[in-house]
C-alpha cells in the first residue's frame, strides 16, 4: 500500500495475523536479550507453584509482537522512499497474561493519520493481541509511528 493509499484506510481494522507460538524457548531468549530473568518468566518449576500455574511471557515480548503485525497485515506504506520509525506509545494495557505454550495473534486498527509537513506523517494505530481461547485479550496498544518520505 502507497503512503497516500494509508490516508483511507483510517477507521479500519487489519487482521488478524496468523497465530504465534509464545512458547518457553521465546521467552528464555527474550529474557536473554533484555535482562529480564524474573522467575515468574524463566522458571517453569517455581512458576508452576504460583498463581498463574505456569511460567508467563513477559508484558514487552508481547507488545514487541505488534510491529511485525503491522507488516504482515500491510498496515504500513510499502513504497520505496518511505520509512517507517516507532514514534511510542500512547496508551498500553496488559489485560491478561500469556502462559508460555500460549499462541497469539494481532488485529490493527488505523485510527489517525497527521500530516506533519516536509514529508513526514504521523501514524496511529490501536493493536489487540488475543490469546487463543481466551475471554480477554493479552493487551491492547495505542502505538505512533513516524513516516517519513524521501525527497
Amino acid at each position: 500500500m502507497t503512503l497516500d493509499a494509508l490516508a483511507a484506510t483510517v477507521g479500519t481494522t487489519f487482521g488478524p495475523t496468523e497465530w504465534q507460538l509464545v512458547d518457553q524457548r521465546r521467552i528464555d531468549a527474550f529474557a536473554d536479550v533484555t535482562g529480564d530473568h524474573q522467575w515468574v518468566h524463566v522458571d517453569p518449576a517455581r512458576a508452576a507453584a504460583s498463581e498463574f500455574g505456569h511460567t508467563i511471557a513477559h508484558g514487552y515480548l508481547t507488545l514487541s509482537l505488534i510491529a511485525a503485525a503491522h507488516f504482515e497485515l500491510a498496515a504500513f506504506p510499502d513504497e520505496p522512499g518511505v520509512t517507517v520509525i516507532n514514534y511510542g506509545l500512547d496508551k498500553v494495557r496488559f489485560l491478561a497474561p500469556v502462559p508460555s505454550g500460549s499462541r497469539v495473534r494481532t488485529a490493527v486498527a488505523i485510527t489517525d493519520l497527521q500530516d506533519r509537513r516536509r514529508g513526514r506523517w504521523i501514524l496511529t494505530t490501536r493493536s489487540t493481541v488475543e490469546i487463543e481461547g481466551a475471554e480477554k485479550p493479552a493487551l491492547i496498544a495505542d502505538a505512533l509511528f513516524l513516516m517519513v518520505r524521501e525527497a
